[in-house]
């Protein structure tokens, strides 16, 4: 396996068979699908924070208020996936549901929601991480960047192993967040009840109000934090995208998993927050609203305050620094395992490149994986690594694809009691509609929100990206739907052609020419022609007469390129037979090299290359690559050979 990179980093391929092996059970779903929900909670609370922190000081005394109404739209968004859960157990995602139920236009509103907030889950995870890390150890922020790059790249590594291994790698470092949480919160309320007093290290900072207050104005900055605060929400609807990857009975595991998260989420959501209201936790968008901060130095975390005023500086804040960097950079798991799984389905239906749809070695959706890392990491350097920027792009996907996914559900109950007798499941299946009624219509106004509060800044471009990705899905299709047309086979098959025409293009004489000529010969054509153009007509008049020495039993023909061009004299050559002859069919065979190294393939077939590129667009012409395999190709086919599952 040394001798292949590919099975070093991602490992054996595996049979189709064992799919069944790659199932989780619910300890490891946990990690897979809700680190992004879980992680959340480690900066949803400083979100609220620092846009408060825009009317001053004053305005922190609604931190709680928000934070109730976010628990509150949680729960209401859990409880809606739980129905999803259990009425599509082949998932569910919001794609599938708006298609089924509100019809294809908005199952692709829905899909271009999701794909784009899956990419800056990826981005603005990653990116939060590393902020962690970097509170912890200031002398790294220069190289923020760099690490969140590094991460995107260890990321799609371990997700292109599969999905069983990429649970097991991250089930540590999520259940050592979820515990190290806890423990804070533990060790805090013990200290409230001993009547100790714990103060975070910005309580001392004043506040310069930047933004106007008083009326409309507070009632404006009070919904636009809680627009930044329902960050908590995203990646809920993961598990019931990944129902099909849980093991049986299936449904009822990612309904359980669903209710396992939100529980935790909304404890360490509502003790963050408290938390931080007690030690008073003071941050600012521009930290040149914050009187008393040294100049210079960087704001810590909201989190980090809160962990340095209950923990002091010793072991368990680090601890709980490196859980939390690990599982902020972890939760873009949760995108690796729902963005290529969308975007298969995508183009299953004809909306994606049809690439995206096949697995890879592993049995996970490769050419996904390594399409959202590429976006990603364009995103990171985009907006250098700054996850306030890139926040306020974050959401209204996940909010436009709860709206239509529970909107779908509405209408997917509607549906069901028309068929239900008056029986307990008719009051079950009613109960489940109430549940989504009441998820579309939080949502939904949350949606309006979030797009007013966000626009200005920075949100428009989520809002253009969204339905250029819908336009260029429709496309897709389009042109899917257009060339399978053409290509459809017409009443009677396809006509024979009257002669097949051949033409070998000859540089020089050496075996890989030969053998050109001998398999042209060997099928024998109606005629058959050697080509070479005269570029340096030393050499051509040294290749005519080594021709007639050898006796070689196919015609030379000779052509003139005054511009000592190669491709263009052959493809008049070529055009030239067809408008002849616009029933035959011209075979053209170039030989070409196979090498063993990615350097020797820049010093060979560079002119067979352009050549065959050329010829592609012509009407009438068929291309033959007759390869003649160099002594480095054999050593590279050997190394593959010693792997013992080959080339998946």
């Amino acid at each position: 396996m040394l001798h292949s990179p590919k099975r070093l980093f991602v490992g054996r391929a595996l049979r189709t068979d064992r799919l069944g092996e790659t199932l989780l059970p619910k300890r490891l779903a946990l990690p897979v699908f809700c680190s992004d929900p879980l992680s959340s909670v480690a900066y949803a609370t400083e979100q609220i924070v620092l846009v408060l922190g825009l009317g001053g000081l004053g305005m922190l005394r609604l931190t709680p208020w928000l934070a109730l109404a976010v628990v509150a739209l949680l729960a209401i968004v859990v409880a809606s996936y739980r129905q999803t859960c259990h009425a599509y157990p082949n998932g569910g995602g919001a794609y599938a549901v708006s298609r089924d139920n509100l019809g294809v236009r908005a199952g692709l509103v829905a899909a271009s929601a999701l794909l784009v907030d899956y990419v800056l889950t990826v981005a603005v995870s990653v990116v939060a991480g590393v902020a962690a890390i970097t509170s912890a150890v200031p002398a790294l922020a220069p190289h923020a960047v760099g690490l969140s790059l590094v991460s995107v790249v260890l990321l799609t590594v371990v997700n292109l192993r599969g999905v069983r291994e990429s649970g097991r790698a991250f089930a540590v470092p999520t259940y050592g967040f979820v515990a190290i949480v806890l423990v804070l919160l533990a060790v805090a309320g013990v200290r409230l009840a001993m009547g100790q007093t714990m103060t975070a290290a910005s309580a001392a900072y004043g506040l310069v109000p930047v933004h106007g207050t008083g009326g409309l104005l507070t009632f404006f900055l009070a919904l636009r934090a809680f627009a930044s605060g329902c960050t908590a929400l995203t990646g809920v609807e993961a598990v019931s995208n990944g129902v099909p990857s849980f093991e049986e009975p299936k449904a009822r595991n990612a309904a359980a998993t669903l209710t396992i998260m939100g529980a935790l989420a909304i404890t360490m959501f509502v003790g963050i927050t408290a938390l931080a209201v007690a030690t008073h936790v003071r941050m600012a968008e521009n930290p040149a609203q914050l009187v008393g901060l040294p100049a210079g130095q960087e704001q810590r975390t909201a989190l980090s305050q809160i962990g340095l005023a209950v923990f002091g500086g010793g072991p368990a804040f680090y601890l709980l620094q490196g859980f939390t960097a690990a599982i902020l950079i972890l939760a873009a798991n949760t995108a690796y395992n729902g963005f290529p799984v969308l975007a298969s389905l995508l183009a299953r239906d004809g909306h994606l490149p049809r690439q995206l749809a096949r697995r890879g070695d592993r049995l996970v959706f490769s050419n996904g994986i390594v399409l959202l890392a590429a976006v990603a990491a364009v995103l990171v350097v985009a907006f250098d690594a700054d996850v306030t920027r890139l926040i306020q792009l974050y959401i209204i996907g996940v909010f436009v694809s709860f709206t239509l996914s529970q909107a779908g559900m509405v209408r997917h109950w509607i549906r069901e009691l028309r068929s239900l007798p008056e029986t307990r499941s008719r009051r079950r299946a009613r109960r489940s509609q109430a549940i989504n009624a009441a998820g579309a219509s939080a949502t939904a106004v949350v949606l309006v929100l979030v797009v007013v509060t966000k626009f200005t800044h920075g949100a428009w471009i989520v809002v253009i990206a969204m339905p250029l990705l819908y336009v260029l899905m429709t496309r897709i299709r389009r042109h899917y739907d257009t060339s399978d047309a053409e290509a459809a086979p017409r009443p009677g098959g396809v006509t024979l052609p009257s002669r097949v025409h051949a033409v070998v293009p000859v540089v020089k004489i050496n075996e890989p020419t030969l053998r050109t000529l001998a398999f042209a010969r060997a099928i024998h054509p109606d005629d058959l022609v050697a080509i070479t153009v005269r570029v340096d007509p030393v050499e051509t008049d040294r290749l005519s007469t080594e021709w007639a020495r050898r006796d070689i039993p196919v015609a030379l023909t000779v052509l003139d390129s005054p511009f000592r061009e190669i491709t263009e004299p052959l493809l008049d050559h070529v055009r030239s037979i067809r408008r002849r002859s616009p029933r035959d069919v011209v075979c053209v065979f170039v030989p070409e090299y196979v090498v063993g190294h990615w350097w020797e393939a820049l010093l060979h077939n560079q002119t067979a290359l352009r050549l065959k590129t050329r010829l592609l667009f012509q009407p009438g012409v068929m291309v033959t690559s007759v390869p003649w395999q160099l002594a480095s190709s054999h050593a590279a086919m050997d190394s593959e050979d010693r792997d013992p599952v080959g080339v998946g």
